[in-house]
């Protein structure tokens, strides 16, 4: 495998007319993957926390995501009436990770809920988010145990729990925080990033719902 990996790279090298990789150009690759250089941010995401939230709650909603902003005590009754307000029932498979648990599902009496993965029968997914990106309104998850990617694809509605703490301004922000919180020879399988539910324009240029995933998300937004 490695023989077959370094002969492709080898071609490509000499296509672009370049020669072994060593010496000054194996130093420059070694302190940038050292030391990754952030990219350009966009200036209207560089604002003080409160302003980040609500520009990450106005481009949300733009794309098409509810939003409720709520207290920690009162995440599990916000997700119960999202549910009764949409006809939805009273179940969701919801992401097993140690953050969700700790509210107080246990006060909604009508809602039943199964941790574990998505399964292709679940009508609504209840994950975390990794973080939010002001810039944008684009929710990003991260895999794990705690987090099956089928949760975000399979169900028809994603209801997301958000911290206020955790909206950044821009890509860059989440990147860095990324190789923080796992390492940079530890990173997860997956990260999505998820702007809204799914939907696509390909046919006649009509926006149509639902066409890759969820077609109903719900962001509830945590206030610190």
């Amino acid at each position: 495998m490695s023989s077959a990996r370094d002969g492709i790279l080898g071609n490509i090298r000499r296509s672009l007319r370049r020669g072994p990789v060593g010496g000054a150009a194996l130093d420059e690759v070694k302190a940038r993957l050292a030391m990754p250089p952030r990219g350009p941010d966009v200036a209207r995401a560089r604002l003080p926390q409160p302003e980040k939230v609500d520009l990450f709650c106005h481009w949300a909603e733009f794309n098409n995501a509810t939003v409720a902003r709520v207290d920690a005590a009162g995440v599990p009754a916000e997700v119960a009436n999202y549910l009764a307000r949409n006809n939805l029932p009273a179940e969701a498979a919801m992401a097993p990770g140690a953050a969700l648990e700790g509210y107080d599902w246990a006060s909604q009496k009508m809602l039943s809920l199964r941790r574990g993965r998505g399964e292709p029968s679940d009508q609504v997914s209840i994950t975390g988010a990794f973080a939010g990106i002001a810039e944008t309104g684009t929710l990003v998850t991260a895999s794990g145990p705690d987090h099956p990617v089928t949760l975000n694809l399979l169900p028809d509605t994603h209801v997301v729990i958000l911290r206020e703490a955790d909206i950044v301004g821009g890509y860059e922000d989440v990147w860095e925080r990324l190789r923080a919180r796992f390492g940079k020879d530890r990173m997860p399988r997956t990260v999505n990033t998820i702007t809204g539910p799914s939907r696509t324009g390909d046919i006649e240029q009509t926006i149509e719902l639902g066409a890759h995933g969820p077609r109903r998300m719900h962001i509830v937004v945590v206030r610190d």
